[in-house]
């Protein structure tokens, strides 16, 4: 039960990121734990990282549902860029504009991309659980997230040059 409790939130996150049902994207996770309680009585129980088993999991349960190149559900994005505590309008209005342009930045993404940032910036997964959970090495899931971060940076450069000419 308290593994339940520790992991349910994050792996439901990551779930709902990809998926834009969060009824689904329950499911989904709630189905990850069931597979762990099915792995506990048979042989591929994780031996490492739980964590790392668990999101490796929830990504192959995304994969079965969608298909493996499924984008972020870009309208949950919100969930996943930290909350402000700043009640000011104009901060808040200035986050919703930030988050409209992440939206279309994200997009621009392809979906392994989408993925590492989420599961090491996000999920805040290690090096180490991210290339287990990707079935990838430390190198790739490194030059990867590399390669992410500087297209999402290029884009999101590009969207600011582009509203500064309108």
């Amino acid at each position: 039960m308290r593994i339940y409790e520790a992991y349910f939130p994050p792996i439901y996150q990551f779930i709902r990121l990809r998926v834009g049902d969060p009824h689904a994207a329950e499911d989904l996770a709630s189905d990850v734990f069931v597979k762990f309680v099915t792995a506990l009585r048979g042989k591929n129980a994780p031996s490492h990282s739980l964590r790392g088993w668990l999101f490796r999991v929830a990504r192959n349960t995304i994969a079965d549902y969608y298909g493996k190149e499924k984008q972020v559900a870009t309208e949950t994005l919100e969930d996943w860029v930290p909350a402000l505590d700043d009640d000011n309008p104009e901060s808040q209005f200035m986050r919703t504009l930030d988050i409209e342009r992440a939206r279309q930045a994200m997009r621009m993404l392809a979906a392994e991309q989408q993925e590492v940032l989420i599961l090491r910036f996000g999920q805040l997964l290690s090096l180490q659980e991210t290339a287990d959970v990707m079935n990838k090495t430390i190198s790739a899931v490194k030059s990867l997230q590399f390669r992410a971060v500087d297209t999402l940076r290029r884009i999101l450069g590009e969207m600011q040059l582009e509203n500064q000419h309108d």
